[in-house]
């Protein structure tokens, strides 16, 4: 028997920090690192007798996140324990939600142009006709769509530290942190879409302020389940499911994914290993060995004996709390990145990069409102100001002057009054000194020459002193221009309107 074709399947559960002052039902801070067991209570320690308590700022962060992903939000909920035991899982279970998410039937779209045009071998690119209801490319082919099935809230578990070869040890300061797990759909075809699906969902609850999103730091991390659709002599098999867990790295997720398919693909060609809706195996991936390894088998939900929260009160979500939590949703991304180009005429690299924080994208929008040239304050702040605030390791909340700082400068250039060049020395010292460019142009005497009749006794002067020069451009040196020009601006120390100037001069030259 002979493959036909086969395909990846991928569905991702992305845990999430949340950015809340204190712990999920306690009152320990919520901070990532220092010393080890010493942000810890009884409660987030699990001692007999502590009472978890939750806070409605928890619930109003998991309503951002879920309609940031275009969730429907509940309105009853409650909390459920889900059993087994890890060494740092303090109580030997986990407060979660199960049959009662507080977010459901969301979905988030991947822009095709960040899609990657390569795919596996034999692989066909959309699976839509695999989906149920809806086609996975949408807007006109714009963006291929992971449809998100559930964001529930749960409560993170602590850290284990391994010394090699000597012992290990539990920081428990994590214990307890307020998480989301977002759980998609098996929409995803590829492992470049498995990450391309989780940097879209960092960049999105990054700029909602739902969470830091530093994958080196674990406030996200994912899993993926993977399996494999073949064909073989026209029949179609499913390949059983594997969990890659804790992949904290958009590489780890693309090699773990790439290597497990071909992995499965081998087992069911050497094997013959098919699908079993109740089994799947989990699956950890060894960095250095650039490999998956079996970490255990699990039968069914049964193994966790998911029972409800006995110590939280189901709860109804209120109308003010969704209106709350969606008022600070706002403006996604993307819906930005499409406004701003069609608004201000911005390139692809100039959207990109302005919508790569929220606090950017709304210091360039108000640039741009002072200004009839929006295009040459963005250019001001992708090319001086980021590049001051990179070379700093700064960001632009950081910054010392203000958006109207940008507008007056782009203002002072394009009526005249200073030219190009000069916009960058008053840039500099305005970044050094706080002050408005106007204050810095009358302090230092920039202002652009743009009197007629000084420029033509300029350019006299220097049409007369440079006899040669002329003899040249009679000759057909048409060069010689550009050169006249640099005389010119010499004469007028710099100050002479460039575009006035040049029309001068080529009326002077053009008359001889």
């Amino acid at each position: 028997m002979a493959i036909d074709k086969w395909e990846i399947v991928i569905g991702c559960e992305i845990h999430t920090q949340l950015l809340t002052k204190t712990k999920a039902f306690c009152a320990c801070e919520n901070r990532y690192g220092g010393m080890p067991n010493t942000r810890v209570c009884p409660v987030c320690l699990g001692l007999p007798g502590a009472m978890p308590r939750i806070s409605k700022g928890y619930v109003e962060l998991g309503a951002v996140a879920g309609l940031a992903l275009n969730c429907d939000i509940v309105r009853f909920t409650k909390f459920d324990r889900k059993h087994y035991f890890y060494p740092d899982l303090t109580k030997g279970y986990q407060i979660t939600q199960y049959d009662l998410p507080l977010c459901t039937n969301g979905h988030v779209d991947l822009p095709m142009a960040k899609y990657p045009v390569e795919q596996q071998a034999g692989q066909p690119k959309c699976r839509s006709k695999n989906f149920v209801g809806e086609d996975c490319i949408i807007d006109g082919g714009k963006y291929r769509r992971v449809r998100v099935e559930r964001i529930h809230l749960e409560e993170d578990v602590g850290k284990s530290l391994h010394l090699p070869g000597t012992h290990s040890y539990i920081d428990y300061n994590r214990s307890g942190t307020p998480l989301i797990e977002i759980v998609t759909k098996p929409d995803m075809t590829s492992p470049e879409e498995a990450a391309l699906f989780m940097e879209t969902v960092q960049e999105i609850l990054r700029y909602v302020k739902v969470t830091n999103g530093n994958l080196e730091e674990g406030n996200m991390r994912c899993d993926a389940n993977i399996n494999l659709n073949v064909w073989e002599d026209g029949k179609l098999f499913h390949t059983p499911i594997s969990e890659i867990k804790n992949l904290n790295s958009f590489k780890s997720i693309r090699d773990a994914c790439t290597y497990e398919a071909q992995r499965q693909l081998k087992e069911f060609q050497e094997d013959r290993q098919e699908f079993n809706p109740g089994f799947k195996v989990t699956m950890g991936w060894d960095e250095e060995k650039g490999e998956t390894v079996v970490q255990r088998t699990k039968n069914s939900f049964v193994d966790y004996r998911f029972v409800v929260e006995p110590d939280i009160k189901p709860f109804s979500v209120s109308e003010e709390l969704v209106a709350r939590a969606q008022g600070r949703v706002g403006e996604l991304p993307e819906a930005k990145r499409v406004r701003l180009k069609k608004e201000y005429g911005l390139t692809d690299f100039d959207v990109e990069t302005l919508t790569s924080s929220r606090d950017l994208a709304m210091w360039f929008e108000e640039a741009a409102a002072g200004t009839k040239n929006p295009k040459k304050a963005a250019n001001i702040i992708l090319t001086e100001l980021l590049a001051k605030l990179n070379e700093e390791k700064k960001t632009i909340c950081d910054v010392t002057i203000t958006p109207k700082h940008i507008s007056a400068l782009v203002n002072a250039i394009d009526e005249g009054r200073i030219s190009s060049a000069q916009g960058k020395e008053v840039f500099a010292e305005m970044l050094a000194s706080g002050r408005m460019p106007g204050d810095i142009i009358r302090e230092k005497g920039m202002e652009v020459v743009s009197d007629t009749g000084a420029l033509e006794a300029a350019v006299d002067k220097v049409i007369a002193a440079n006899p040669k020069a002329i003899a040249d451009y009679k000759g057909g040196k048409t060069n010689v221009v550009g050169w006249l020009m640099g005389q010119v601006m010499k004469e007028s120390k710099g100050k002479a309107n460039p575009k006035l100037a040049a029309a001068l001069v080529a009326k002077k030259l053009s008359a001889l």
